[in-house]
């Protein structure tokens, strides 16, 4: 009997909090949805809303980042769940990045008629599994979290019933993840029986002293394999190809949440199994996540550039490719912490990035949704003269395309910027450090030219002024039920504008991201 008893492992309650928080509101979202009559299926939304307001003002008491859960009864410091700096501060991305998405979204459930019931429970369970991801410290884990935040992610792609767009997009995303996922499985199975172990501590420990070399070469595959099935959920070239469409064929929250928590959850995860798991073999992750980076910035970046102003999408697309080019930044501390000797260093260089890359991106995709309820194909030429119709919106976009440029107002995006580049020249990566500056001079020109429309005198509309009457009068009615959509909006602006204010907070808040 005592023998059964040791085995049985203490919850920390605590430590699980965030992740547990928005699955247990998930629950109770997808039950009460059946009782819940038609007309106030919106109560669903904003019970949604506090349940994700609540997961992550329970991050409050683990800020000091020194909880430890799941661990061995055998050997305490062995355990399944840390909820240390890094993991407290990517949970606080995905949290903050699901709520402002909850935000976005109320507006479109009703302009598209989804199921709130539905969309609801997936985006909970969705940011569940992304919240878990970040704290996770074994393989199994690591592969269970990312897939609780991977499968509702197709089904809420393909939400929109009877649309072409939306259920190609989803079957396109479906394909690569589950490939990826295939390809992850394969290389975690070989690490495992190469090292005897699913803990990243102790796979670390064992890939440095395998006694057999065939072990090392089923290792040194299991390590290749995990790496390729992280690049695919990071969208990084040659694995980005579903990007683009499944971006235009998902609703636009949908499509902001993939750029922003999706990758949290692709780049926590690749940064704990290279740094953590596989720290012996960073002389090989080292060079290959440099190459990637260097090819994903930079066919990201051209992608972007070659989008037609009159292209239907075109500014969704845009925005699709913008997001692969930003992974590329996102990839090169990740890349530099293989070849420096603080890993920890540039490794808060990615997440202080990454959370400059939230704010601002979420912003843009807000001002998109803004704009594609009176302009559905969503063109960027649809964004002419926007400072005339609404002044507010195309000065919350202008700001959050300059952050993302790096260019002054939006101070953020060009200290972020700043910080990734010093990343690579300190570990030795000047190869790379001018492939971002080439490649941040490309991306200036496509944002720039972007803002440049906003601020255009509009065209005359063909009908004259009738047209012009019949425009006004569809944007008075689609500016009736934004408040939503507009606090959206508004937070990620004055978010982005304190930050710039003051971006060392950024730096400081992620120093210490890694153990």
């Amino acid at each position: 009997m005592s023998s059964v008893t040791s085995l049985v492992q203490s919850v920390d309650w605590l430590a699980v909090a965030p992740p547990t928080i928005t699955a247990v509101v998930a629950l109770a979202v997808l039950v009460a949805d059946l009782f819940v009559p038609e007309h106030r299926k919106p109560v669903l939304g904003w019970c949604a809303t506090g349940g994700l307001a609540l997961a992550a003002l329970s991050l409050i008491p683990l800020v000091a980042g020194d909880r430890r859960t799941f661990c061995l009864t055998s050997d305490p410091g062995v355990c399944s769940y840390a909820a240390d700096h890094f993991a407290v501060v990517i949970q606080f991305l995905v949290l903050a990045g699901a709520l402002l998405t909850a935000l976005l979204s109320v507006t479109a459930i009703e302009d598209h008629r989804l199921p709130a019931g539905e969309f609801w429970f997936l985006l909970l369970s969705s940011a569940a599994g992304a919240a878990l991801l970040p704290a996770s410290r074994d393989l199994a884990t690591l592969v269970i979290a990312l897939e609780v935040a991977s499968l509702p992610a197709f089904a809420l792609v393909g939400l929109k019933r009877g649309n072409r767009l939306s259920s190609e997009a989803a079957l396109k995303f479906f394909l690569s993840s589950v490939a990826a996922t295939a390809v992850m499985l394969l290389g975690v199975s070989f690490v495992y029986a190469a090292t005897g172990s699913l803990h990243l501590s102790r796979v670390a420990g064992a890939l440095t002293h395998l006694p057999d070399p065939q072990l090392a070469t089923l290792a040194s595959a299991g390590v290749a394999l995990t790496l390729v099935g992280f690049a695919f959920k990071t969208a990084a070239v040659p694995f980005h190809f579903w990007v683009p469409d499944t971006y235009v064929g998902a609703p636009l929250p949908v499509a902001a949440y993939l750029s922003v928590v999706g990758k949290a959850v692709g780049f926590s995860g690749l940064i704990l199994v290279a740094v953590q798991g596989f720290p012996s073999y960073a002389n090989v992750w080292g060079p290959a996540v440099a190459v990637l980076a260097a090819l994903t910035m930079t066919v990201g970046n051209v992608a972007a550039l070659r989008q037609a102003p009159d292209r239907a999408h075109s500014a969704v697309r845009l925005l699709a490719w913008s997001s692969v080019g930003q992974a590329g930044y996102l990839l090169v501390p990740i890349a530099a912490a293989g070849y420096a000797d603080d890993a920890a260093h540039a490794i808060g260089s990615t997440v202080a990035y990454a959370l400059m890359y939230a704010a601002v991106n979420l912003g843009a995709f807000g001002v998109a949704a803004l704009v594609a309820r009176t302009s559905p194909a969503n063109r960027i030429s649809d964004y002419r003269g926007l400072y005339a119709r609404r002044p507010l919106a195309a000065l919350a976009l202008g700001f959050f395309l300059l952050c993302l440029a790096g260019l002054p107002p939006g101070i953020i995006g060009l200290f972020a910027k700043v910080t990734v580049f010093s990343a690579a020249v300190d570990a030795g990566l000047a190869w790379l450090a001018v492939v971002m500056a080439v490649n941040v001079v490309i991306a200036l020109y496509y944002y720039l030219q972007w803002t440049a429309v906003l601020f255009r005198t509009a065209e005359e509309p063909a009908e004259g002024e009738a047209g012009a009457g019949a425009g006004a009068g569809a944007a008075a009615v689609a500016g009736t039920r934004t408040a939503p959509l507009t606090a959206a909006i508004a937070l990620a602006a004055v978010l982005g504008i304190v930050l710039s204010g003051a971006p060392q907070l950024v730096l400081r808040f992620a120093s210490g991201a890694l153990l």
